[in-house]
């Protein structure tokens, strides 16, 4: 088959289409001949060689994608050669083919097409593992979702309203912001001319965030803890502001608050397959009544890879980009 290989840690042209042996599904595993990859700064970490695959995963890039399903490896029992599905990946999903474990594959919802489908995975397991599995946003809260314009952005806000919480986005244009309202979030903040902390207050009477889901990291921690509500939870998802901040332990017991910071790519097949059955079952009815959408900037080629990289860097987009086979 062909795959998207990295020549070499570095720019967007160290992106190569390549012909690379063709994976086998080991017992529990399915092959899938994929339509099309959804794109994730993951990927762009992997390409400048920050960010190495787990042991045992695929070298390609790729850790979501959507196609059809090839072959079936020992044991697997549910699903048929032939079904549409999309699918949670450690890694290749930027190639014809890929070898996934069951547990990580969704049934490409009814409505949406395989392509589409491929937008969902990561974002959406993402997003309910971390904003409702570990933080348990409740209806009738505060969610802070930092950049809202991205992938994981557009489908906090979704999911936050579907569950009757308040939302509050920030993110660094007019367009951006007038996108999210469009989603849904009730609260827009430009972080490039607001304070964010002193908004999310002033929008919710003092009282602060009890939910802020952030990408950022190191350059935000001090300014979350300052936004957060009493008894509120920080999920931290992304380190796009620094890996080491300094954390006001004594702010933090104040407000009876709780920091976690989470990884999807390395967890272990058994914590995967229960966050993908927990989002088939909570946000999958959401998808396909149409509360909940994938929001889906473009999609290029995989040969294009390079230039959906530099998209993705440039923060341009809105939602997610999509390669297709």
């Amino acid at each position: 088959m062909h795959a998207i290989t990295i020549s070499e840690p570095g720019g967007p042209d160290s992106l190569v289409w390549a012909e690379v042996p063709d994976p086998v599904p080991a017992a529990g595993d399915v092959l899938i001949e994929v339509a099309a990859a959804g794109v994730n700064r993951a990927d762009v970490l992997q390409r400048q060689g920050f960010y190495e695959p787990p042991a045992g995963a695929s070298p390609y890039p790729g850790l979501e994608c959507a196609g059809r399903i090839a072959a079936l490896g020992a044991g697997v029992a549910g699903w048929e050669v032939g079904d549409e599905v999309c699918a949670l990946l450690a890694g290749g999903g930027y190639a014809e083919r890929v070898a996934v474990p069951a547990g990580q594959l969704l049934p490409v919802p009814r409505g949406l097409d395989a392509v589409t489908a491929a937008a969902l995975p990561e974002v959406a397991c993402t997003v309910w593992s971390n904003v409702f599995m570990i933080a348990h946003l409740r209806p009738g809260e505060t969610l802070l979702v930092h950049g809202g314009g991205s992938g994981i952005g557009t489908m906090a806000v979704q999911l936050g309203k579907a569950v009757g919480a308040r939302v509050a986005v920030t993110a660094g244009s007019v367009e951006k912001l007038e996108y999210c309202r469009e989603l849904g979030a009730d609260v827009l903040i430009n972080y490039r001319e607001q304070d964010f902390v002193k908004e999310v207050r002033a929008a919710t009477e003092g009282a602060g965030a009890d939910v802020i889901l952030d990408i950022v990291g190191a350059r935000y921690l001090a300014q979350n803890v300052k936004a957060l509500a009493v008894n509120g939870r920080i999920a931290v998802i992304g380190l796009q502001g620094g890996v080491k901040g300094e954390l006001n332990l004594g702010a933090l017991l104040a407000k009876r608050g709780a920091i976690t910071a989470t990884s999807l790519r390395g967890r272990p097949p058994g914590e995967k397959a229960a966050i993908v059955a927990a989002v088939r079952e909570h946000v999958w009815p959401l998808v396909e009544a149409d509360r909940v959408r994938p929001i889906v900037d473009r999609t290029l080629p995989v040969r294009q890879a390079a230039e959906a990289h530099r998209v993705m860097e440039s923060s341009a987009h809105v939602g997610k980009l999509l390669l297709t086979t």
